[in-house]
């Protein structure tokens, strides 16, 4: 699995192991961080809902790299949504730093709060949204920092929604957006694949 974009896990690098165990865990700390705003929080746990089941299964193994478990169960008998929840101890105090952080938090963000059209026969839109207009601008400036142009934030319909915010990345950087932040969500990863 490679490093940066639409698919794989963490890089291993060519440093010492224990440079290389470091940067994997801020790695993964970065990605989870950003992951977690589609997240539900309990006392001690984090937990990420899923309509398929493989995105769940990626976070475990992800955690597992790291030595930290998680598990994975569907909610309700009737219900097709599929839960991984996993201790938040280890995320306690964890602040995005480096530019580097900033890419993983970013993926992060967009496999939880981003999206992509999914019908071939519409025109590539690659956009964010969340209710809290503030941490989506936080967003937007990692990815202007990472060189990608972004649209401004803006309410989509304030009739339908007044706290719901949006911002697109424009057209002339999905391929930058694609090689720098890429997704780790198995089915974004194949619609960016697919789109671009």
């Amino acid at each position: 699995m490679s490093d940066g974009n639409t698919e794989g896990t963490p890089p291993a690098g060519g440093d010492s192991v224990e440079t290389t165990r470091q940067r994997l865990l801020q790695t993964v700390k970065a990605y989870l961080l950003g992951a977690i705003h589609d997240a539900t929080e309990r006392r001690l746990t984090f937990r990420i809902s899923q309509k398929y089941k493989a995105y769940p299964v990626f976070i475990k193994r992800l955690l597992a790299r790291i030595d930290k478990k998680a598990w994975i169960y569907k909610e309700g008998k009737t219900r097709k949504v599929y839960i991984v929840e996993f201790s938040k101890a280890f995320l306690k105090g964890f602040k995005v730093n480096s530019l580097e952080e900033k890419k993983y938090y970013t993926k992060g963000y967009f496999d939880s709060e981003g999206g992509i059209t999914k019908n071939s026969k519409l025109r590539l839109y690659i956009y964010f949204a969340q209710k809290d207009k503030s941490d989506l601008g936080e967003v937007r400036n990692f990815l202007t920092e990472l060189g990608i142009c972004c649209g401004v934030i803006h309410n989509p319909s304030k009739k339908i929604d007044p706290d719901y915010w949006r911002f697109f990345i424009r057209a002339k950087s999905y391929k930058d957006f694609a090689k720098i932040i890429g997704s780790w969500h198995p089915e974004k990863s194949r619609l960016l694949r697919m789109k671009i």
